[in-house]
């Protein structure tokens, strides 16, 4: 049995950045070449489906729900190596957050002319 500490979802879980993860690992196991091209008429029949005029019960709700549905069933009749691969090649990316830096003031003497010269070989 696992530890309650393992059951624990990690600190910085967003919710968009899941979803945002989910489509890359879509997106990821579609352009590989080992995966099935009968598989991947899940997500592009999806997609097919979403942006096509019929629709069963609420139009937006139903969409996302075949969408998500389609790819989430993909990902899981893929092979579960290569799922893995990039599943760990996504969480090696770096997440990065935006931070300001100061604003430097520079003046005409912090400016340095130089000669171009051409390589010679």
């Amino acid at each position: 049995m696992k530890k309650p500490k393992d059951l624990q979802p990690p600190k910085d879980t967003n919710f968009f950045r899941g979803i945002a993860d989910h489509l890359r690992l879509v997106w990821l196991l579609w352009t590989d070449d080992r995966i099935s091209p009968l598989l991947k008429i899940l997500p592009l029949g999806s997609i097919i489906y979403m942006i096509s005029p019929f629709d069963m019960v609420i139009p937006v709700v139903d969409d996302i729900g075949i969408v998500w549905f389609f790819t989430f069933l993909f990902i899981e009749l893929c092979p579960e190596q290569i799922v893995a691969e990039h599943r760990h090649n996504l969480a090696k990316t770096i997440q990065r957050e935006w931070k300001e830096t100061n604003n430097y003031d520079f003046s005409e003497d912090d400016i340095q002319d130089a000669e171009f010269e051409e390589k010679k070989e």
